[in-house]
């Protein structure tokens, strides 16, 4: 039971909350997440389990793309829909009034497009002096936090005219979609965006429609993975460990090489194509995932990082 679940999370629930219903369904302590999502969020979470949980580390960083509706008009304490008001609807200025142009709005989109520094909410799981700040930030607290490099990749609308959705209360919807680089928080993304245009904004709907090469089409509900289980079918929801790490470059170990893999020995390649600390799945004959391993271009050779064992997991 050893391998990878592509989850559509619902709304509502935490992370923590869909790894501990995996845990219950399969019977199996050992299941973790690579990479959270807020309860208020749907979409895409991937779960490893058993000693597959070993593998996080190599798709913690991937990039992502995610469906969301950024109201314009007032932000709130915590970037989302689930937060205080820091303006009410009846207060804004006539420059809050989705008084905004189809270029206005495109210019605002495209400023934010390529590298930018951003500075991660006061309500994130990011750790400050060994303290997460959402922690600080339910006391009251609020600290400085250094800016963050961060890739946007896509950041455009996803409708063609009549961009804004008058909600009748001072209040207006933009759908957007985001593709950007590990470590982005779109709730700070649609906070910057409104304040471009002089508004407000927060986040009323996330979905993650993407993670490295996992998309939501491909994703499985918990009650279709209940369902798989009690068919005794889990293998057409489980990817295996080697699926699960397709978008890493693969080398096929000879005998003797897997051997030297196990003992955790380097194995000399010839005529590599990788960059230099570049990660490499080895698999064995039988194509089973044996180690994943880093690739030192000064020795033409693949250093194991995590070995897996001889069968794959």
């Amino acid at each position: 039971m050893d391998g990878a679940l592509i989850i559509d999370k619902p709304v509502g629930w935490t992370s923590h909350d869909v790894v501990a219903r995996a845990r219950h369904l399969l019977h199996e302590r050992r299941v973790g997440h690579t990479g959270t999502l807020d309860p208020f969020a749907t979409g895409v979470l991937v779960l490893l389990t058993g000693r597959a949980t070993r593998l996080a580390q190599f798709l913690s960083g991937l990039d992502k793309e995610y469906e969301a509706v950024i109201r314009l008009g007032y932000a709130t304490d915590t970037g989302d829909a689930t937060g205080t008001p820091l303006l009410k609807p009846e207060a804004l200025t006539k420059a809050t009034r989705g008084q905004f142009t189809e270029s206005e709005i495109e210019a605002a989109l495209a400023g934010f497009r390529g590298e930018i520094d951003q500075v991660p909410p006061m309500y994130s799981a990011k750790k400050q002096q060994g303290r997460k700040l959402y922690e600080l930030a339910r006391r009251g607290e609020e600290v400085e936090r250094q800016p963050v490099r961060v890739t946007i990749r896509k950041f455009e609308t996803t409708k063609g005219k009549g961009l804004l959705k008058d909600n009748l209360d001072g209040t207006y919807d933009l759908d957007v979609r985001v593709a950007c680089s590990t470590g982005t928080y779109v709730r700070t993304l649609a906070e910057d965006f409104g304040k471009r245009l002089g508004t407000g904004a927060h986040l009323v709907e996330l979905r993650r429609t993407r993670v490295g090469d996992f998309s939501v089409e491909t994703a499985f509900t918990l009650e279709q993975l209940q369902e798989s289980i009690a068919e005794e079918a889990l293998g057409r929801v489980l990817l295996t460990p080697n699926a699960a790490l397709a978008h890493l470059p693969a080398f096929d170990l000879s005998g003797d090489d897997v051997r030297k893999i196990l003992n955790g020995v380097n194995v000399s390649v010839q005529s590599p194509t990788w960059a230099d600390r570049e990660q490499v799945r080895l698999c064995d004959e039988h194509g089973h995932l044996i180690a994943i391993a880093s690739f030192e271009a000064e020795k033409n050779s693949l250093r194991p990082r995590v070995v897996l064992g001889h069968k794959e997991l």
